[in-house]
């Protein structure tokens, strides 16, 4: 489904991506972990067209991601539930799900999809007229990903989504996360820092570094992974 060959991006001469190379099968859960800085937000923003790779390629479903605007690629399919929630906080919960339904496919299914969130998220449902920056921390983050499924996606691209949670609140966003998968078959590609709950989700995942992968591998095979023991899950 999504292909990212030799992707390199630059800021002011430093390399913040470095030859990467993933690939995304239909119906899989793909995490991407590493430490703080090591490019994995940089690497969803070239696959939103936030910013441009100085190199590489990037293809979803064969087509040429980097040949395509920004705004066209939500409707191949491709929602982004951006790092920091990002919610439009003046906006009510229910003016939010609706802003995440620009596709067609959202439009045509907009009565499944809110009955899918809102059962997801209940609470959306109880304060879908209140302003979204009333919201809790973890309320905005259920509402973020509630409006990246407004649009009827094909493949979710979550970054960060325990960002700022109590571990309690993150526990409960990751086994959401994994009931969307569940639920729906759809396509999951994660970034995360809590390296142990992401592995524990996924089914394939790679590990990032100062912009390069280091290591890939399924789930069970990188739980099991000395280094990773020793550097993701202090064991």
């Amino acid at each position: 489904m999504l292909r990212i060959e030799n992707l390199e991006v630059a800021y002011g001469g430093l390399h913040a991506l470095a030859g990467v190379s993933l690939a995304v099968e239909e119906g899989q859960f793909v995490a991407i972990v590493g430490p703080n800085g090591a490019g994995k937000t940089t690497l969803f923003k070239a696959l939103s067209g936030i910013v441009a790779p100085s190199a590489g390629r990037i293809t979803f479903d064969g087509a040429d991601l980097l040949a395509l605007p920004p705004a066209r690629r939500a409707h191949l399919g491709i929602a982004h539930v951006p790092e920091g929630r990002q919610v439009f906080k003046t906006l009510s919960v229910l003016e939010n799900l609706q802003m995440g339904a620009v596709t067609a496919r959202g439009q045509a299914e907009w009565s499944r999809n809110m009955e899918q969130i809102f059962a997801l998220f209940p609470v959306l449902k109880e304060r879908r007229d209140q302003p979204a920056g009333t919201l809790s921390g973890g309320e905005q983050q259920m509402l973020a990903i509630g409006r990246g499924l407004a649009s009827s996606p094909r493949l979710m691209l979550l970054d960060e989504p325990s960002m700022g949670l109590a571990p309690l609140l993150a526990d409960q966003i990751f086994a959401r996360i994994e009931e969307i998968h569940r639920q729906g078959a759809l396509t999951v590609l994660l970034v995360e820092q809590r390296v142990a709950e992401a592995l524990e989700s996924c089914d394939y995942a790679y590990v990032l570094e100062s912009g390069r992968l280091v290591l890939e591998g399924a789930r069970d095979a990188l739980l099991a992974d000395e280094n990773v023991k020793r550097a993701y899950l202090g064991m």
